[in-house]
């Protein structure tokens, strides 16, 4: 009795221990706050509307999904979806669209979808049908050559709802529809925008948060001349910062950049701030997950996949494999969401307030205020 009396004492005595280090660490990661009284540190506050949250499946039955591993197809795509709006609020909505990563879900840019939608925005992401981290047969890459389609779609969807059964109050503006989107979800936003076979002409604002840019050269982006911004930082392990983000203000007619320094990529992924942050840097604990082999050199995935050269697609060369760089110094997710927070706003405002000085108010914080008074952020405009 007293050696099991000494076991359970020893046995709870590591659990206390596992605790209170998980607590410590919980506590440790916590994000800064912006400086107080600073116009950041204003804008990350919630707007004037509470926020509605309705799941919904929309279904195509006009495009096939393809057989993929163990599963056979089918003859339509299904998408579950999360729709965010204000609630309350009457007259026209901007409508965002958020397109999630590669091995992720919906709801990846929840915190991005609450903030808008606080502000007035619709936004609506779904779970793409092969590319999702439950996707039947596992994910499959090659499928973002659909889901520029797939994302007119929702559009269509959205544009579709009537009173009787529309979540929210008012109507879409279909003058101001933006996309976003994090990873290949970013890479699927910028196709939908500006691939001169996929692209829908009624999206007017894009976003690309950490998102390949080393295929998409100059002549891709004139087919129309629609705002892109770029969101990356320069801690990221998966899509290398200097091969693709650094090239996109000689590339974009109208936008940019904006570089957040230690930024991770998993980072921008409403995942990371969850029990993934007890990890240490969210960049390696996913490669780690996907078994990634730092000395194993990949070709790029996307050479070939997404166009041809005289669309504006770019033969790649030298292509910066993931998961083989390591960062010493990185961001917590936690301030890396806020930053994110207050640029997409700020960007989809610039070009979608109702008024001219708010919009010029939302272009200037982004590309003057908030570089002052965040060190972390550099903004860099085209150069074109």
């Amino acid at each position: 009795m007293k050696v099991l009396h000494g076991l359970i004492i020893c046995i709870a005595a590591l659990i206390s221990f596992v605790v209170v280090s998980l607590c410590i660490t919980w506590i440790l990661t916590v994000p800064d706050a912006l400086a107080e009284g600073s116009v950041s540190a204003a804008r990350l506050a919630p707007g004037p509307f509470s926020v509605g949250e309705i799941e919904l499946t929309w279904i195509d039955d006009s495009r096939p999904t393809a057989s993929n591993g163990d599963y056979p197809g089918s003859t339509q795509r299904t998408f579950p979806v999360t729709m965010w709006y204000p609630k309350d609020a009457s007259g026209k909505h901007s409508l965002a669209v958020y397109s999630h990563g590669f091995v992720s879900n919906r709801r990846g840019g929840a915190y991005l979808a609450e903030h808008l939608a606080s502000y007035g925005y619709v936004v609506v992401s779904a779970d793409f049908p092969l590319t999702n981290i439950d996707a039947p047969g596992g994910p499959n890459l090659d499928d973002v050559v659909n889901q520029p389609t797939d994302v007119s779609f929702l559009i269509d969807q959205t544009l579709g709802l009537v009173d009787a059964v529309s979540p929210f109050d008012g109507e879409i503006d279909i003058n101001r529809i933006g996309v976003f989107g994090l990873s290949l979800g970013a890479i699927t936003s910028t196709l939908v925008a500006y691939h001169p076979e996929w692209r829908d002409s009624r999206v007017a604002a894009v976003i690309s948060i950490a998102g390949v840019g080393d295929v998409f050269g100059p002549r891709f982006f004139d087919h129309t001349t629609i705002p892109f911004l770029m969101i990356a930082g320069t801690s990221d392990g998966i899509v290398d910062y200097e091969t693709n983000a650094v090239p996109i203000p000689d590339r974009v007619q109208v936008g940019g950049l904006v570089t957040i320094a230690g930024a991770t990529h998993v980072g921008f992924d409403d995942i990371a701030t969850g029990l993934m942050r007890l990890f240490g840097n969210p960049d390696e604990v996913a490669c780690w997950l996907g078994g990634a082999d730092p000395e194993v050199s990949l070709e790029n995935p996307f050479s070939g996949l997404l166009g041809k050269p005289e669309q504006g697609l770019l033969e790649v060369s030298e292509y910066s494999t993931p998961c083989t760089k390591s960062f010493e110094s990185t961001m917590s997710a936690g301030r890396q969401q806020m930053l994110t927070i207050l640029i997409v706003r700020a960007f989809f405002e610039s070009h979608f307030a109702c008024d001219l000085d708010s919009r010029t108010e939302n272009e200037e914080f982004l590309v003057r205020v908030l570089p002052l008074e965040v060190a972390d952020v550099t903004y860099t405009p085209s150069r074109r």
